[in-house]
């Protein structure tokens, strides 16, 4: 009886299942057997797909480089042709006068990035706030110190009042009275006799300055505008305007 023993088969490598041999008149070539069983093949490569960059980026030109080449090295989107419209404003109107340092885009300018909703609420808050502020008031209006801005200054307020008169009328009678002089006096006829001397630029007596005054103006009768506005405010009452004075009044 045979000892007892382990029986096994002996192990066979990979290599020897995968080798056939076959007869060349002489010589032995081995040959690696191709079957369904090539389970320790290794497996084929996956292909990775390039993600597009997101927005447009830059490329900074060197030696030796062509837009065509930069948009294929890059996959630019419409090739070199969007390449380079996309960059006129570098390129000019020559696409082959590329250099090196010249900083070219890659996607399209000027694409908007779209706003996430707390820009879109935070920018719409900051509108409504400023619709909520009050208006500026407005510049406060100025005039010359002569007798262009004294008559144009009373014309203001004789219009805030509904005074009526004119820039012909008013300077005009003006120039009749004082020639445009603001301190004039007269120390000589009827009322300067009676003790109400004419003052100012359009000659007004004390007890008419104070009756015909017009609010908001100076108290001093000598005041340019104060004693424009007064005159024409008695001119109103007394002729209908200072338009129609055209002598002593």
């Amino acid at each position: 009886m045979p000892a007892k023993g382990k029986h096994r088969r002996p192990k066979s490598s990979t290599l020897n299942r995968g080798i056939a041999a076959a007869g060349t008149g002489g010589a032995v070539l081995v040959l690696p057997v191709l079957g369904a069983t090539a389970a320790h093949a290794a497996p084929a490569a996956t292909a990775t797909v390039a993600k597009p960059a997101a927005g447009p980026s830059t490329y900074v030109v060197v030696a030796g480089d062509s837009l065509s080449g930069i948009a294929d090295k890059h996959s630019v989107s419409g090739g070199w042709e969007s390449l380079f419209k996309n960059n006129r404003d570098v390129l000019g109107d020559n696409p082959g006068l590329i250099h090196p340092g010249l900083k070219l885009t890659l996607g399209t300018k000027g694409a908007a990035e779209p706003q996430r909703a707390d820009q879109r609420a935070d920018r719409s808050e900051r509108d409504d706030a400023a619709a909520a502020r009050p208006a500026a008031a407005p510049a406060k209006k100025t005039y010359t110190n002569d007798l262009d801005g004294w008559i144009k200054e009373s014309l203001d307020i004789l219009a805030q009042h509904g005074i009526p008169g004119t820039y012909e009328g008013i300077h005009r009678n003006v120039m009749r009275e004082s020639s445009g002089n603001p301190l004039a006096i007269n120390n000589w006829d009827s009322n300067a006799v009676a003790g109400t001397p004419s003052k100012g630029l359009l000659q007004v007596i004390a007890p008419t300055f104070a009756a015909y005054h017009v609010p908001g103006t100076s108290l001093d009768s000598y005041d340019p505008v104060a004693n424009i506005t007064a005159a024409c405010n008695y001119a109103a009452d007394r002729y209908g305007s200072i338009d129609n004075v055209n002598g002593p009044y």
